[in-house]
């Protein structure tokens, strides 16, 4: 749904070109048409969304991966030598 009402055409002193049902309904017909659009291009989205991501994942993993994994094995290292057990 859009959060904004169906502009008035022409000047404000002739009033407005369609009514606020006549507006609405093809607000409504307008929006039902986005969504069908939305609806059937939903794996083009989604190739473009993870073409998108994916950069930004690997730039994260790259800066982040290699510290935390460290940490962990670092972190296991330490258990095993004190010879405490995970539950």
């Amino acid at each position: 749904m859009l959060d904004h009402p169906v502009p008035a055409l022409g000047d404000e002193s002739e009033g407005d070109l369609l009514s606020a049902p006549l507006g609405a309904s093809v607000m409504s017909a307008f929006e039902t048409l986005a969504a069908t659009v939305v609806l059937q291009n939903t794996p083009m989205l989604e190739r473009v969304m993870r073409d998108l991501l994916r950069p930004m994942l690997k730039t994260w993993l790259d800066d982040n991966l290699p510290g935390l994994v460290e940490r962990l094995v670092r972190g296991e290292i330490e258990r095993v030598a004190r010879g405490t057990h995970r539950s």
